[in-house]
């Protein structure tokens, strides 16, 4: 591994290899390779599954639609390839200092953000404690510090000092995401909590800018001519070849998929159903990257009745028969997952795969052991007159998504325990979460580091705090193997703490893994350059339109 520093800790920070699987045309090389030299002009439509509630990747949760199309207007001090290596970016180099605990970065001179402001030291300062700000209100970037950032110092106009409380190795890796991504300081000051409502107020450095945001249907950009600061990756370093960049929302899956078909969008996210018919015909390319990060989850709220109890807990998942579900559901193109982190991450545990296994007898046997022995007159189990039920709100669910949920609670039905489903708007979904009245949470959240797992399990990551834990576990080793894990230089001790982290969550059932989730696309032939970065989303800096 290459980097413009060559500390031993700045090298196992960046260590995030990563196995992407590829269909259609081969995984490494970018569409269209090989088609001669890239043309200039044109626009370019990329239909994606659902708009989002805030375009702002500083405050947004870490949604794919939201990092896509930030990652098109805002840089990183570092850039993270498709294999985890780190790579210059606006930081022309870095050094790790202080025993892990400061990060020094000499930052390039020669950038502008969209305003015509320079980017400096004063500028990364400037974010970074936005971010962390509580009115910020942070859904996920806050999270990517560890709850150890104390500050950044301005050492000179282009130099940073990014400090922490403790050695907090998984930073770099966090600074190559669009969630830190660098924002004007004009912007951040000037419009506040407008942030979310994307349009004029996302400025960046980018090879895009925003033009316009449309709520629910679509997001304009326009190439940036000025830039020339890219990370020295394919297909990212000089500006965009496309004139205007335009995001189209388009929640169903037939019109999604007929947009690309009919020529009015060049490149499509593709349900799992429509896989076959574009992977096999000749007019287009197909895509598919397995997704790092933590896989597609059940999170059980281990803080209240029923799931305070460890044997309801394991009943409820051993009641689930998860193969065939996916299997049915997501027509082989998902996995199904054994582990709360996913198999294309540094760190997963491949000893889960197999150690558990539907076991409805097994179900029946702990619930009577919690003293939920009766039955009332539709066969759910009760205890002291009241009914075994557990409810799982939800927010936005695909057909495919929806269909899992509805087998999971057929197949708990089974052995008593009614599962109660329930579609909600976004406000109260942000209410539940953060005060945790719910017993079941469904997140998946995509990140090439195993560091991902202290947004779920750590003591302090509670949702209200910006963190993930919707389990809202809190245990003492559980705290020291993250801590462990997120300071330690070694890679080894680093992969060791990850997989204890796994292995626990998973015997103490605190959560049922459902999927491991893949980035699937579909591209016209017309499009040339396309390329995918370590989380497997779609890179278009260098995406070209062939005539």
């Amino acid at each position: 591994m290459t980097l413009t520093s060559p500390t031993r800790p700045a090298v196992l920070a960046a260590a995030a290899l990563l196995t992407l699987s590829a269909c259609a045309g081969g995984a490494a090389a970018p569409s269209g390779s090989g088609d001669g030299p890239p043309r200039n002009g044109g626009s370019l439509v990329f239909a994606i599954t659902s708009g989002t509630s805030c375009l702002n990747p500083q405050a947004s949760p870490n949604s794919t639609t939201t990092a896509t199309i930030g990652r098109a207007i805002v840089d990183s001090l570092v850039a993270q390839d498709a294999d985890g290596k780190l790579h210059p970016w606006l930081a022309r180099k870095w050094e790790v200092v202080d025993g892990g605990r400061g990060y020094l970065f000499s930052l390039r001179d020669d950038v502008k953000f969209h305003d015509g402001t320079p980017f400096d030291a004063a500028a990364v300062k400037a974010n970074f404690d936005h971010i962390v700000r509580p009115e910020t209100k942070s859904q996920y970037a806050a999270s990517l510090f560890g709850g150890a950032y104390t500050g950044t110092e301005v050492v000179d106009q282009h130099t940073a000092k990014v400090t922490f409380s403790r050695p907090f190795a998984p930073f770099l890796q966090a600074a190559s995401t669009a969630n830190l991504g660098i924002q004007s300081p004009k912007a951040l000051a000037e419009f506040g909590d407008k942030l979310c409502a994307g349009g004029e107020y996302t400025v960046g450095t980018g090879p895009f800018r925003a033009e316009r945001h449309i709520k629910n249907q679509s997001v304009d950009l326009v190439r940036n001519p000025d830039y020339a600061w890219g990370p020295d990756l394919e297909g990212r370093r000089g500006p965009a070849h496309v004139d205007r960049l335009t995001f189209r929302f388009l929640p169903e899956e037939t019109v999604r998929v007929g947009a690309l078909t009919s020529g009015q969008a060049q490149v499509a996210v593709l349900p799992v159903t429509s896989v076959g018919r574009v992977s096999g015909n000749p007019d287009y390319e197909y895509h598919q990257r397995r997704q790092p990060g933590e896989s597609d989850s059940l999170f059980l709220n281990t803080s209240r009745a029923p799931f305070d109890d460890e044997g309801v807990r394991t009943a409820f998942i051993r009641a689930v028969d998860l193969d065939p579900i996916i299997k049915g559901v997501y027509f082989g193109v998902y996995e199904r997952a054994w582990s709360p982190l996913s198999p294309a991450t540094l760190g997963y545990d491949p000893t889960l795969e197999g150690s558990w296994k539907h076991d409805p007898a097994e179900s029946d046997r702990l619930l009577d052991a919690a003293g939920w022995t009766g039955r009332d007159a539709a066969g759910y189990r009760t205890k002291d007159g009241r009914r075994l039920t557990v409810e799982w709100p939800y927010l936005d669910q695909s057909a495919q998504a929806n269909s899992v949920g509805e087998a999971i609670q057929a197949d708990v039905k089974k052995v008593g325990i009614e599962l109660v489903r329930r579609s909600i708007d976004t406000g109260t979904y942000w209410d539940l979460l953060h005060n945790g009245r719910y017993d079941i949470w469904q997140i998946g959240y995509v990140r090439a580091e195993p560091d991902v797992l202290s947004g779920f399990f750590l003591s302090t990551s509670l949702p209200k705090a910006g963190g993930q834990n919707a389990a809202r576990v809190s245990d003492q080793q559980v705290d020291a193997w993250l801590r462990e894990g997120a300071a330690s230089t070694d890679e080894a001790a680093r992969v060791k703490a990850y997989q204890q982290v796994q292995r626990w969550a998973v015997e103490k059932s605190v959560v049922l893994p459902l999927a491991v989730t893949a980035t699937t696309v579909g591209a016209s032939r017309s499009v040339r350059g396309l390329v995918f970065d370590a989380d497997g989303r779609p890179v278009l800096t260098g995406v070209w339109l062939a005539r």
